[in-house]
Formats: C-alpha cells, structure tokens, sequence
C-alpha cells in the first residue's frame, strides 16, 4: 500500500475510533439520566438529570467535532500528486514528515505527523515547493519533498 493512502486511513481510523468513544460516553450519560430515581434528598434527582444531561450534550459536541474533520478528510485524495505543500500532501521537511489533512499527532506506525491545514506548520509552509524555505518558531525550515 502506498505510503499517503494509508495515513489517510490512520486518519480516518482516528476520527472512527473518536465519533464511536463519543457514541458510547453519549449513551452511558443518557442511560444514566435515564436512570437517576427521585430520592428523599429532594433536588438529588434533578442535580444528576442535569449533570448527565451535560455530559450527554459535551459528548455531543464532540462527535459533532469529529463528524466535521471527517468531512474535511473526505475532501481530500490521497491518491492525488502533490508538488506544493497543501491539504492532502506528504510534506518532508527539516523538522519531520508532515500529512497535511486533520490534526490527528503521531500517527501509529509511522514517522508521520498529521495536521491540519491550519496548524501553524501547515500554515507556514503553506504553498512550498520542494528545496523552498520558511521560517516557524523563528527557525528556518527547509522542504525537502512533497508528495
């Protein structure tokens, strides 16, 4: 398999694995909102309705977060040339590799750093070629390949 359609997969494996742990913590809040029974210490129940209730919504908010990079990734090819730094390339520079599509880190099994086209590397690199140069953090950072 060729090296960017897999970190494309570890991406899309990243977002999965976030939108399921959301799913679940979502289901456990509401199956504990379900469950908090009226007790003899009065505002007992109404407290923990609440608290499940939030965490149910906080849990919401982030597979809703992750259902958007996934289809930010859906926007992307990996199995499209790449010869300046963009959305979808494979970026070796002076300070490491670089996929260039959602912020995911170190991606397993690979030397790879994925971000997203907004991190700040991404941004300073942005539009490079290979052999161009930028300055990040106040270093100078050469692009040695893209692909």
């Amino acid at each position: 398999m060729a090296l960017k359609p897999a970190l494309h997969a570890a991406c899309q494996a990243f977002i999965e694995q976030r939108i399921a742990a959301a799913r679940t913590a979502m289901q456990a809040a509401q199956e504990s909102s379900s469950s908090e029974t009226k007790s003899s210490a009065g505002d007992k129940y109404e407290t923990g309705r609440e608290m499940a209730n939030a965490e149910r919504d906080r849990n919401a908010a982030h597979m809703q977060q992750a259902q958007q990079l996934q289809a930010e990734l859906a926007r992307i090819n990996p199995e499209a040339a790449c010869d300046t730094v963009r959305p979808g390339a494979l970026v070796s520079t002076s300070m490491g590799r670089f996929y260039i599509g959602i912020s995911a880190g170190q991606l397993v099994g690979h030397e790879v750093f994925a971000v997203s086209a907004a991190a700040p590397v991404a941004a300073a690199l942005k539009g490079l070629r290979a052999g161009e140069e930028a300055a990040f953090n106040g270093k100078p950072v050469r692009v040695l390949a893209v692909e």
